[in-house]
């Protein structure tokens, strides 16, 4: 396997491709997005991966996952979420030019006027493929948001009601697991296969048998585009 895939995972941890190469990340603290504990150089890493894994403690409420998305987030990283549809492009000269292909609740274009103005940008074109928010604007104008697929890992489900391990696993996103007690391992290595597109190739020289040991991998997502 030579291709360069790399996924992160969060609590956090990373996974490469060659040989699904995982890079355990010292944990994220509050504030990291702003230097705390080294967290720039921390979180840095994982822009570079092609999927985050998410570790989370089970038997605990959501806080920790509410803290690591909002430090992910405050560095550019944006977690199962896909670009937004505005194009948008600017210009030496022109003035600024506004369109939508369909109604706008969430911006109009004064205030997108406004916020290209707060960016000293007084010659563009803007065209909104879907009802975007202020938020997807910025993202778009700034424009070195990352786009990456996530996986919510829970651990600890050994210590928790079955109620509640149901309820988790049936979140988007997510993969209940017990490391305690090595429960549900295939179902998360599927789903991080699953995520990032990847698939098996066996080959077969001609008048031998297929050799089944050392596979390509290949990833779907970079063939299909």
């Amino acid at each position: 396997m030579s291709s360069q895939h790399l996924p992160v995972f969060l609590g956090l941890y990373i996974i490469m491709i060659p040989k699904i190469q995982l890079l355990d990340l010292p944990g994220i603290i509050e504030g990291a997005s702003e230097g705390k504990g080294r967290g720039r150089q921390v979180i840095a890493v994982s822009k570079s991966s092609d999927i985050v894994l998410m570790i989370l403690d089970a038997s605990k409420s959501d806080g920790h996952r509410q803290i690591l998305t909002k430090e992910l987030e405050a560095v550019g990283l944006r977690l199962n979420k896909r670009p937004p549809r505005i194009y948008f492009k600017k210009k030496k000269v022109g003035g600024f030019s506004f369109n939508s292909t369909l109604p706008l609740t969430h911006v109009d274009e004064k205030l997108c006027y406004q916020i290209l103005h707060e960016y000293k940008i007084h010659n563009a074109e803007v065209l909104f493929r879907e009802d975007a928010t202020v938020d997807d604007l910025i993202d778009v104008i700034e424009g070195n948001r990352k786009y990456m697929k996530c996986i919510y890992v829970y651990n600890k489900i050994d210590v928790i009601g079955i109620d509640d391990v149901d309820k988790l696993a049936r979140q988007p996103n997510s993969v209940v697991i017990s490391c305690n007690l090595k429960l549900n391992f295939d179902r998360l290595l599927a789903k991080m296969w699953e995520e990032m597109g990847l698939v098996r190739v066996y080959t077969k020289p001609q008048g031998q048998q297929p050799d089944f040991t050392d596979p390509v991998v290949l990833s779907t997502r970079r063939v299909l585009g």
